[in-house]
């Protein structure tokens, strides 16, 4: 049993290695949430590809990872923080097929279809965050007239 996920952590985001530490701690995060298989697969795949773009693009950063709960549900948000260049043209950069590293272009785009939320802060010369949120599912609603 692992301990339980602070309400807010902070890692670095500097090298290869650290990738794999947040990949894990993802998981790990998730998991003791309740996130399912396929939920937390998702949500590791996007926080996978947004620590490389910070890495990548962005020079290097950290993430946060915050713990979040709102009456029954809970949910986990990612925080990617860089200094870097920032990005010029979000929309653009959002769009499938855009890239700037010669990849596959579906790095913003596809972590976007993996979470429920996605917000990117970037102005350039100032670096970029992009924060995403996944809510644990299947929680039952609330009873009508419950507290």
């Amino acid at each position: 049993m692992h301990a339980p996920l602070a309400p807010t952590r902070r890692l670095p985001i500097a090298s290869d290695v650290d990738l794999a530490r947040v990949r894990h701690q993802v998981r790990q995060a998730a998991a003791d949430l309740g996130f399912g298989l396929v939920q937390q697969t998702k949500l590791i795949t996007a926080a996978s590809e947004l620590a490389r773009n910070t890495l990548v693009h962005g020079g290097g950063g950290h993430v946060e990872m915050t713990l979040l709960e709102q009456g029954h549900a809970r949910g986990l948000r990612l925080s990617f923080v860089d200094t870097g260049p920032g990005i010029r043209d979000i929309e653009l950069a959002m769009t499938d097929g855009y890239t700037t590293g010669g990849g596959l272009g579906l790095g913003l785009s596809g972590a976007r279809r993996l979470v429920q939320e996605l917000v990117i802060d970037s102005r350039p010369g100032r670096g970029t965050t992009v924060t995403i949120t996944d809510w644990l599912a299947g929680l039952p609603a609330p009873r009508p007239g419950a507290p």
